[in-house]
């Protein structure tokens, strides 16, 4: 009880003796949190992060148990873990540095379009697309990224970083143009690269009637929480793949609702309209489960 009574004493007295400037410290600690887990919303960065904390934890258990020999290990370990983190993510930390040094003042606080327009303006052309595609029986795979980062995806095709309109998706995808038969991502409500390469679903369970585009799809959505929409080359049905699930065939209104529920539905809207403000720069029938 002496204990508790001399640490509330203690932050009490803290307080008075904090300044501007302590204030500004704290402040500029938690922006560099917050770019850190930024950095590690990627798939593979989560896992590898995920294993730095479990090791820090059974170093303070080895510690506390007087494991002295496990926990010497376990301490070396750690210690060229700091030199093999800074080799592994070399690429990410030096986008992270490019980002930061060519933001704008404006970007870094937000200030900008509204983000919510953005977003929904990006899902309304890109249904005007689908809509004429699906008319057209033109094949086409759009993957809409959320919270998980699609950099590597983005990697494999070609950078485009385009306002997104129906005609744009249309040329990209029009059966001669060079881009059409890999996939576009969207990020933030613009197009970031078309022609990207996406890992195919190993579930045996889809219809045998689902081709390579459909597979791709649903492949994506196993491994990240992206939202994939496909329009069949074939039938010129329209699908969305969400979580490894398959919704198809879907009309043009059904999607639309679709969109804006998964992308800012209320569960969903501050970590997608973060993502947009931090990008921002300047001025149903059948279901298929997993």
């Amino acid at each position: 009880m002496k204990e508790i009574q001399e640490f509330f004493s203690n932050i009490k007295n803290t307080f008075p003796t904090i300044t501007v400037v302590d204030i500004l410290d704290i402040l500029l600690v938690a922006f560099l949190i917050y770019q850190v887990i930024n950095l590690i919303r990627s798939t593979s960065a989560y896992r590898i992060a995920r294993a730095i904390i479990l090791l820090l934890a059974l170093t303070l258990i080895t510690d506390l148990l007087n494991l002295h020999t496990l926990n010497y290990l376990l301490d070396r370990i750690l210690e060229l873990g700091v030199v093999a983190l800074v080799i592994v993510f070399q690429p990410e930390l030096r986008r992270f540095l490019e980002r930061i040094g060519g933001r704008s003042v404006r970007g870094l606080i937000g200030i900008g379009a509204n983000p919510d327009d953005q977003l929904k303006d990006a899902i309304e052309e890109t249904v005007k697309a689908c809509g004429a595609m699906a008319k057209e029986r033109v094949g086409a795979l759009i993957v809409f990224e959320r919270e998980n980062s699609l950099e590597q995806i983005s990697n494999t095709g070609t950078k485009v970083d385009a306002a997104v309109s129906q005609e744009l998706i249309r040329n990209i995808f029009f059966p001669k143009a060079a881009l059409h038969d890999g996939a576009m991502i969207i990020n933030a409500g613009r197009i970031e690269s078309a022609g990207c390469v996406l890992p195919l679903s190993e579930n045996r369970n889809l219809s045998t009637d689902l081709g390579t585009r459909h597979r791709a799809g649903v492949g994506m959505s196993e491994s990240n929480d992206s939202l994939v929409i496909i329009v069949s080359e074939e039938t010129g049905t329209i699908s969305v793949a969400v979580e490894g699930m398959l919704k198809r065939p879907l009309t043009v209104e059904t999607l639309r609702k679709l969109l804006m529920q998964q992308l800012i539905g209320e569960e969903k809207k501050s970590s997608v309209l973060d993502k947009i403000k931090s990008y921002t720069k300047g001025g149903g029938k059948n279901d298929q489960r997993s």
